[in-house]
Formats: C-alpha cells, structure tokens, sequence
C-alpha cells in the first residue's frame, strides 16, 4: 500500500520523458497515417482508438514496456488499420470488418424487430428524436442505427420530400 503514494524522481523523469515521446509518435503517425486512425466511422475504428490508448497507458505507466516497444506496438496498430482501411475496398471484406447500418423506424413506422437487433429501447429511440428536435412522428423519414453505434435520425417536415436512395445505401431494413 505504501507503493501507491511513493515515486522516485526517476521513475517521475521516466514517465515524462515516456510521455513526451510517445505523445510525439501519436502525433507522427496519425499525420503519416490520417485522420482516419481516431475516427468512429466503424466498429474496428472503435477498437484502433481503443488499443492506441491502451498502448499509450501502458507505455507510460508499466516498467516491463520501453518506450521503443511502445512506438513498435502503436505503428502495428496503425498499418493494421490502414491494411484494414484499403481491405474495405473490397465487399467481402468489408462485411467481415464493419457493422451493417440498420433501419429503426421508416417513417413513423417503428421496426420492433430492428431495435430487439440493435438492443436500442423505444426509451432510447424517442430520446434521439428529441434530440433531433423532432416534434411529430410525421416529419420523420427515417431512424439509422449506424455502424459506429450512432442513432441518426433523418428528418423533415415537407411530406413530399423523399430520402435521396444513394443515402440508404447499405442500409440494413430487416
């Protein structure tokens, strides 16, 4: 229990100097690599931005990592994203990699069977209406689950105005 309150001024110099350095490989690598490396456009962006914090934290914090096997450990994760982002390009892959979007409401009509899928409550769903500042079920045009666990809702209130099809592309109705 006394470890938890004491440090010595050189373990404090090696986890500033830990932290300055792989504060700057984050920084060189996400520029080499893109944005994309900390985006949540898919499940398996999701878990990028999760390994990367957790090779951070252990990097600073465990004394069995050194800074070299840090760095070593993000640009795997960063190549292993970037071979995953040019892998999409390809449908078999991108089944395997990504979530499929999925249809919660279309139109007013609410896909019981669709939220029960995506384990999203009508608590939850009227919740992001309100969000949306929907004020009537009629302007809705339709409710995305998206693949990053976003609730999108697409709305308007001109009944005449259609969903452009390319929008709801890929988007899983059943």
């Amino acid at each position: 229990m006394k470890e938890w309150f004491s440090a010595s001024g050189t373990s404090l110099i090696a986890v500033i100097l830990t932290g300055i350095g792989i504060y700057i490989a984050v920084i060189l690598l996400t520029r080499i690599f893109g944005k994309r490396s900390f985006s949540k456009m898919s499940s398996f962006d999701f878990a990028m931005t999760v390994a990367i914090g957790s090779i951070i934290a252990t990097t600073l914090l465990s004394k069995s990592v050194s800074l070299l096997h840090g760095i070593i450990g993000l640009l795997t994760v960063y190549v292993l994203q970037l071979l995953a982002a040019y892998l999409r390009k390809w449908n078999i892959f991108r089944r395997i990699i990504d979530n499929e979007p999925l249809l919660l409401m279309d139109g007013t009509e609410i896909l019981e069977d669709n939220l029960k899928k995506a384990r999203v409550t009508k608590g939850d769903l009227r919740s992001k209406l309100r969000e949306a500042n929907v004020i009537e079920l009629k302007e809705v045009k339709a409710v995305i689950f998206e693949t990053t666990g976003d609730i999108v809702v697409l709305h308007d209130d001109n009944p005449n105005k259609q969903i452009d099809a390319w929008l709801m592309e890929g988007v899983n109705r059943t």
